[in-house]
């Protein structure tokens, strides 16, 4: 890994706590940075359902904290652990209720009781939809299906005693192998009335209208904005055994009659389909992204240069996934999906966390294995950089969130001091031994608590939370609630001393998830990241920041390849912090805040490149070494059976929490602005205007032999605008280089235009003779220019200072 040092800043301004509902949500603002210049960034959404504004409204906007993956009764699995929460009592475990766990007695009491420390801000409850009418029927007498005896066996799995080794249930295979094939059927056993399975999707209507009703009296549409729910469920195709799960969320209440099952659709193709017929085609304001998950036991499943039919993927396909799959799921559960080192170019220390042993989630299981890189969200966004030049379209320009995958009703519940006694798979992680075996996950040791999704929006609404999705300005965290800010843009090497660190980031570049060319000319963008650590309780408090990384991974047009480096960016690796395994007492020092404005030092303006930041904690002990102190474990002497695990070396016994950011996605046919001027006069119409412009990739129809070309520059309004006709300019070098000139200005105040097109690079200069310019405001403000040549357009945005009569683009 290479490592850059830079220097560790703490904010110099306050950093305000901002409370949201029930939940502490933190603001990296200084106090009344909300109205400072220069303005916040313009709201990307309009309110599509009826309730009233949220009083904590900030235009800078804000971290809320949820869960957008969670099971409840309702999924045929969580039936099958035995789990009785429903949607309701996910909604009040995730703002601060108890729910019970089972075990639970004969007079319906359970054996456990479970509470979050730290209510949520959001919640999604994702129920698995191919189970919607089956599971129902199962367990409620008055349809024929009832008596199947598939249904039969699974009550029957009730009065059988729970031992790790106990091999799966039959119902749960039946159910597992239908979701493996291509072409799945229905159970017409259960769903009876024909080949319409009449029963099943009656039943489903009414599963699927309660999780509706749930997500409805749980969401607080009171300008107090306390807590959000999300109409949404998971559909669970798990075709030849790759995972190819999605979490289907809707932006508001207006939602199809009946989700989109794999047994209506088993291709991710055909299901983005219907979400398009069914929702975002319909009548009203429907809307729905979807998020996929687990890719790390897909194989290539999840992530693939072919479709779903074996097809090279296409621009079309690749523009449609796009469109409905904004963000990833980066950790939960079963897995964290990062990336895996030692596998696909990956040299990378901290990508050994929570990994599995498994590529699939029901099979061999083996450390030794081959991994695949597309398996992990690293892998396919350096998939995604291929993809987009052979295909014009980059269908895996993710973001990032986390979540648990809960299957106890418990959202949010990620400590790793609690997994021990809560686990999240029901009866399956009920007591020591159960959760501490070595068997197929998502149970047992290899499991952990997962995490948590972060969203920055304006405020705590349906609207604004989906819109923050969409935009991809989210991050994904393992569990604890540190604070995150990136930007990237034009900065000044001191931002983090500026009180208005975040308006700045809005003004002069884009947040994380956002979409950059060469902001800077040929020098690298930079990128400013600002973390605080988890303030955590007054029981718990947070652990400190170790330190800042960011991940680059890129394209070499040279050699056709795809190329990852690890930078660290702020903190120190060496801090010496630790752990003492026999207390799990924490030893060491940290950072409470850590700042930093990096630059690339390998930066070329030709290669596409993401970038992402990743903010690591100090060291904490693992769930399952907490767990096994509690019982006594000894692992130089003798260690009971049941524990074993507790003393292989194959399972970690400290962990690194951290925060993973949306990537910065580097567009290398983005137009940059390089340099400008204008040059007011004290005279009316003698202004003068001058400009250097990069587009790091030419594009094609940049050829003013066959297409005109037209640049537009804008404030609030439109300042100037020029179009030079196809043909005009005198052709220097066919294919390289271009020249216009003309004294009298005749075209806009044009007096000089060049086009040098040079490896690949183009570069437009223009001049302007006297010209008007007074619309423009004499101040320090922020300007964009368009170009717009055939069918290629592109804008650049960039800060322009004042000094005396001069306005020029800012450093």
């Amino acid at each position: 890994m290479d490592r850059l040092r830079c220097p560790t800043r703490s904010l110099s301004a306050g950093v305000a706590a901002h409370a949201v509902g029930l939940a502490a949500s933190w603001v990296l603002l200084s106090p009344g940075a909300a109205l400072a210049e220069p303005p916040p960034p313009a709201q990307d959404w309009t309110r599509t359902e009826t309730r009233a504004d949220c009083a904590a409204y900030n235009p800078l906007r804000n971290p809320y904290f949820g869960d957008t993956h969670v099971h409840t009764k309702y999924s045929a699995d969580a039936v099958l652990a035995r789990t009785r929460n429903d949607p309701r009592d996910a909604y009040n475990f995730a703002t601060g209720g108890s729910v019970g766990l089972p075990p639970y007695d004969g007079m319906g009491v359970p054996a456990r009781v479970a509470t979050i420390d730290r209510p949520l801000d959001f919640t999604a409850v994702t129920d698995h939809s191919e189970g919607f009418g089956e599971a129902s029927i199962c367990l409620n007498p008055g349809y024929p299906g009832y008596d199947d005896p598939l249904c039969g066996e699974l009550r029957a799995t009730f009065n059988n005693t729970y031992a790790p080794t106990n091999p799966l249930p039959l119902a749960f295979i039946a159910f597992f192998q239908a979701l493996n094939q291509t072409n799945p059927l229905r159970f017409e056993g259960i769903c009876t009335a024909g080949p319409a399975y009449a029963d099943c999707m009656t039943e489903a209507g009414l599963v699927w209208q309660d999780t509706q009703d749930a997500a409805e009296e749980n969401y607080d549409r009171t300008s107090v904005c306390a807590f959000t729910t999300f109409v949404a469920y998971e559909w669970s195709g798990n075709t030849d055994g790759d995972n190819l799960h999605r979490n289907i969320i809707f932006r508001n209440d207006e939602v199809p009659a009946l989700p989109t099952s794999y047994y209506e659709e088993s291709t991710p193709e055909g299901l983005f389909e219907q979400l398009q017929l069914q929702c975002k085609d319909a009548p009203g304001n429907c809307d729905v992204l979807a998020i996929p998950h687990n890719s790390n036991i897909a194989r290539r499943g999840m992530f693939s240069q072919n479709d779903s039919f074996n097809q090279p993927m296409t621009a079309l396909r690749a523009a449609v996934r796009a469109s409905f799959e904004p963000i990833m799921e980066l950790t939960q559960v079963k897995g964290d999906s990062e990336c895996r080192d030692g596998v696909g170019g990956t040299a990378d220390e901290l990508c050994r966390f929570e990994l599995l042993s498994r590529k699939q989630l029901i099979g061999g299981s083996s450390w030794t294995q081959s991994f695949d890189s597309v398996a992990y969200a690293r892998g396919a966004l350096k998939l995604g950089l291929l993809l987009e030049v052979r295909t014009g379209v980059n269908p895996f320009a993710l973001g990032f969130v986390g979540a648990t995958d809960t299957h106890n009703g418990t959202p949010g519940a990620v400590s790793e001091v609690d997994f021990g006694g809560i686990g999240f798979a029901g009866v399956a992680d009920s007591t020591p031994e159960f959760i501490l075996a070595e068997a197929t996950p998502p149970s047992k040791v290899q499991a952990n608590p997962g995490g948590l999704s972060v969203l920055w929006s304006e405020e705590n609404s349906r609207d604004a939370l989906f819109a923050s999705m969409k935009r991809r300005e989210t991050y994904s965290t393992s569990g604890p609630r540190m604070v995150v800010r990136a930007f990237a843009g034009r900065y000044p090497l001191d931002l983090c001393d500026n009180p208005d660190f975040v308006a700045e980031g809005y003004d002069k570049g884009v947040p994380m998830g956002g979409d950059l060319g060469p902001v800077r000319g040929k020098r690298s963008p930079r990128f400013a990241i600002l973390a605080q650590k988890d303030a955590g309780t007054m029981a718990r408090p947070g652990t400190p920041l170790q330190r800042i990384q960011i991940v680059k991974g890129w394209y070499d047009p040279k050699s056709g390849e795809t190329k990852e480096v690890v930078y660290d960016v702020a903190g120190d690796p060496d801090n010496g912090a630790g752990v003492d395994l026999a207390t799990c007492a924490e030893t060491g020092t940290g950072f409470d805040t850590l700042c930093t404005v990096w630059e690339d030092p390998k930066f070329r303006p030709e290669q596409k490149a993401f970038y992402y930041a990743r903010v690591v904690e100090n060291p904490v002990c693992r769930w399952s070494k907490r767990l096994c102190n509690a019982q006594g474990v000894d692992c130089s002497g003798v260690v009971p059976p049941q524990f074993a695990e507790c003393c292989s070396p194959l399972h970690p016994s400290t962990i690194q929490e951290r925060a993973v950011t949306s990537p910065f996605f580097y567009q290398t046919t983005q137009m940059g602005i390089d340099k400008g001027r204008v040059s007011f006069s004290s005279k009316p119409s003698e202004d003068r205007f001058q400009l250097k412009l990069l587009i790091p990739q030419s594009p094609t129809d940049l050829d003013p032999v066959v297409n005109d070309l037209t640049l537009t520059l804008r404030d609030d309004a439109t300042a100037w605008t020029a179009t030079i006709p196809a043909g005009t300019m005198e052709v220097k070098k066919p294919g390289s280089s271009y020249s216009y000139k003309d004294k009298t200005g005749s075209i806009s105040g044009i007096t000089g235009l060049k086009i040098k097109i040079s490896r690949g690079i183009a570069e437009i200069s223009v001049k302007t003779g006297k010209m008007d310019l007074s619309t423009l405001t004499r101040a320090d403000q922020t300007l964009e220019l368009d170009l717009a040549t055939g069918a290629y357009t592109s804008t650049a945005k960039r800060g322009w200072t004042l000094e005396s009569t001069k306005l020029s683009a800012a450093l």
